[in-house]
This record gives C-alpha cells, structure tokens and sequence, in this order.
C-alpha cells in the first residue's frame, strides 16, 4: 500500500486536470454508473466537531473509495489546522488497500471546489467578479477555482469576523496578483456587486434573500451539506429559473433543497446537465446546490494516484 501525504498531494494536483475529473464524476453518477451510498455524519459535541463520510464504487472500475474528512474549530488553538481527513483506495477485485492519502481534508476542498468551477464553465459564464460569502479554506480555494476558468478582475468577500476576512484578503491579494479583492459589508453587498456568487459557510440561518438577487445571477451554494445548514432563503430557489443539484436524493435531505421540498421535482442533476447540452435564461436566477459526493472522491483519489503511478 502507497503512503500519499500531503506535500505530494499538492504538488500532483493541477486545477485544469481535477475539473475535468469533476465533470467525469458527475456524468458518472447520473448515469447511475457508480455506487455511491448516503454520506455519513458524526458530531462530536464536546469538540463542536462534525465528521463526515463517503465512498464509492464506479461499476467496471478498478478501485473503491472511502474518505473521512472533518472540521475541528478548537484546532488552531492547539496549534492545527481546522482541516483532518484521509482517503483510501482499495482494490475493487480484491479488496485490498492500494492508497492511503493522508490528505487532512485538502482533497475534499479542492474537489468541492472544482467542481463549483465547472458548473460555471459549464454555464458559459464570462463573469469578470465573483462574490464569496465565507472566509475560510473553501473561500480561498473557490477564489483560486474559478481565476483558472474566469478572466477574475474583482473577487469580494465576506464573512462574520473582520480579522478573518482581513487575512482571507491578504492571502487571496498575494496568490491572485492582478486580481483586487475587497471586503464587503454585508451578504447584501456582496450580492449587489457581483452576479457569480458562492456561499460557504456553516450558516443554520439564510444569509442572502431573493430580493439581494440581480438578473443573472449564479449562487454556487457549498456550505450546506448536512441537515439544518442553511444559507440560502428558499424563495431564492422558488424563483429560480434553473435549479442544479449533485444529487437530487442528498440535496433534499442534506442541501438547500431540504428547506425547499416543493422545488425537489425542478432540480436537475449537475451530471444530466452536462450531458444535455441545454440553454439557461441568462436573465433568470440559477441555483446550484451542492452537497459533496462520494464519486467525486473517488475520482480525485483516482486521479492523484494515477497520476503519481504515471509520472
């Protein structure tokens, strides 16, 4: 069995490369090529910690997937990263371990990220600003996502902490030269300055409303992923001319459909989307909600060891 860590990780990942994958995965999936049971999440009270927990097995393929990946907030005070995950890649024909990546939940993030990055590619869009709600890992990576398939000139974010968002501006400023970030005031102000919006963050109470929404707007809703997570008013996905989904069966029980069951029958899976090749209202509102899947882990933890196999 391989040990992967995580400084050979980032230096195999190239963004170009993991949305492709992406899109592969979710074609995949709607396809109903790939078994890929419900996520699992643990909470750890004490620690106001969650777990999450994925796999999956693409019928034919070579491998199966299981990752494990968590947030723990008391971390930095320890002196570690917020981040902890790992994944495993196993024979599909025996069974045995193949890979273990110990990633601390850097693959999870930037496949998250990829993939919000494609349905944007995927929606022709030309946006010259993004607006990011959140100030975290995610926020960065989304940033940096997007600057690899958009000619970014503005990117503007927010979040509930000015010292975070201080420091997310400061880091994202000296990744993306060329590119100004700006902290808004507000979700509402961020909403009126860009119309590709991404929302990442932990939010158990709507921050943008249908009212904040200008004409054309793209919302990449990441941060809901578990039940009671909430960042997106359900009259947003009610007027949406466009609602798309990574899995319609998660989304309703995990994402911002679950707050909008009677919007459940409209929502088009991301996968079915990239393969049909229709047009959008680019004067409507589009919905993209996104819970993480475990093909989509499967296929980066694919991706990375392949391609250190090939090199």
């Amino acid at each position: 069995m391989q040990i992967i860590d995580l400084s050979e990780i980032r230096r195999r990942i190239v963004y170009g490369e993991v949305i492709a994958r992406m899109r592969e995965a979710l074609i995949a999936s709607s396809r109903g090529e790939c078994d890929t049971p419900m996520p699992m999440h643990l909470d750890i009270a004490e620690q106001d910690s969650e777990i999450h927990m994925k796999s999956s097995y693409r019928r034919g393929g070579k491998y199966f997937a299981l990752k494990i990946a968590g947030t723990f907030p008391q971390n930095p005070a320890r002196g570690l990263p917020t981040g902890s995950g790992m994944m495993m890649l196993c024979s599909a024909e025996t069974g045995a371990p193949v890979a273990f990546l110990a990633d601390g939940g850097h693959l999870t993030d930037v496949r998250t990220a990829a993939v919000a990055a494609m349905v944007a590619r995927e929606l022709k869009r030309q946006d010259r600003a993004i607006g990011i709600l959140g100030t975290g890992i995610q926020a960065r990576l989304q940033a940096r996502m997007h600057a690899a398939i958009l000619r970014l000139e503005q990117v503007w974010i927010w979040g509930r902490s000015p010292e975070h968002a201080a420091q997310c501006r400061q880091e994202l400023e000296e990744s993306m030269p060329g590119t100004k970030v700006s902290v808004a005031s507000s979700p509402t102000a961020v909403a009126a300055r860009a119309r590709l919006l991404i929302t990442a963050t932990a939010s158990r109470l709507p921050l943008l409303d249908a009212g904040d929404l200008r004409p054309g707007t793209l919302i990449s809703a990441v941060g809901s992923d578990s039940p009671g997570k909430h960042e997106l008013d359900p009259e947003i996905l009610e007027r949406a001319t466009l609602i798309l989904v990574d899995s319609r069966r998660q989304c309703e029980k995990l994402g911002e459909l679950q707050h909008a069951p009677s919007e459940r029958e409209r929502a088009v899976e991301i996968g079915a989307f990239c393969q049909s090749g229709a047009l959008r209202d680019p004067a409507g509102v589009t919905v993209c909600d996104y819970t993480g899947l475990g093909v989509e882990d499967l296929y980066i933890a694919e991706y990375c060891y392949e391609k250190g196999n090939a090199a």
